[in-house]
């Protein structure tokens, strides 16, 4: 089969299933994963699908996104969804946890709800760490540069100052959650501080309501089985092959993620 032959049946496959892996399409065309890998790079630069990792998705299934809204902007989308997670999460800690907040604002108002002064809190949160001590909560905050849009710090310095610590639970922000492409965000500074954040965490949870799901942002800072989801409605059950979620749909079910 000529190159081409084979990469207009590839776009007419992904645009049918939406989605493929790599492997599916290694055993469709009876090619190497590398053979294949071309194929979706060079589809993906005539942006005829989008590239993922482990695979592809069909351009009109969710385009990559790499705008960033403000914390301000973002602070009045899904206040409800928001508030029933990060309840549940704040839940979730005990006496002695060393606990991770990353910057969001799903994970600052679960701040609101923690009621645990025993446990330890590290954050690159700005606010979050205001908000933190304002409660009385034995707080500590990473170094680095700061970032005006989301009120992070983030770079080197950050990164290096969480390669320290061994958190036993870590609460993270995400902008998308895929099955390819797993958990997203815009920024690659701060998907590297993720990235190491959940690296460090005995276990981390993402928090995320119902509207990130199948959404893809430019940076992947963590796969799907490397974290537990926190979420407010059932999705598709393909995620819950991949991963354990807990899906908060009222505050009166507490019971933790198995």
């Amino acid at each position: 089969m000529l190159t081409q032959e084979r990469r207009d049946q590839i776009v007419a496959i992904i645009k049918e299933r939406n989605a493929v892996t790599v492997q599916e399409l290694m055993d469709e065309f009876d090619a190497s994963a590398a053979t294949i890998r071309r194929d979706l790079a060079a589809l993906h630069d005539e942006r005829k699908i989008l590239k993922v990792f482990g695979g592809a998705t069909s351009i009109s299934s969710g385009d990559v996104t790499t705008y960033e809204p403000s914390v301000t902007a973002k602070a009045t989308l899904n206040i409800e969804e928001k508030d029933l997670i990060s309840k549940y999460a704040a839940s979730l800690i005990n006496d002695k946890d060393f606990v991770y907040i990353d910057s969001g604002t799903t994970t600052l108002e679960m701040i609101k709800y923690i009621d645990n002064t025993k446990a330890k809190y590290i954050t690159n949160g700005i606010v979050h760490a205001k908000k933190l001590l304002e409660k009385g909560l034995n707080t500590m905050i990473i170094g680095g540069r700061c970032k005006a849009s989301t009120e992070a710090i983030i770079g080197p310095d950050c990164i290096e100052s969480i390669r320290k610590y061994h958190f036993t639970k870590a609460f993270m922000g995400t902008n998308g959650i895929s099955l390819n492409a797993g958990y997203t965000t815009p920024d690659v500074d701060e998907a590297q501080v993720k990235e190491e954040a959940v690296k460090h965490a005995y276990v981390s949870y993402i928090l995320a309501d119902h509207t990130k799901f199948g959404q893809v942002s430019s940076v992947t800072f963590a796969q799907l089985e490397t974290c537990c989801i926190i979420t407010n409605k059932e999705v598709n059950r393909n995620y819950h092959s991949r991963t354990i979620i807990k899906v908060v749909d009222s505050f009166e079910n507490t019971d933790s993620p198995e």
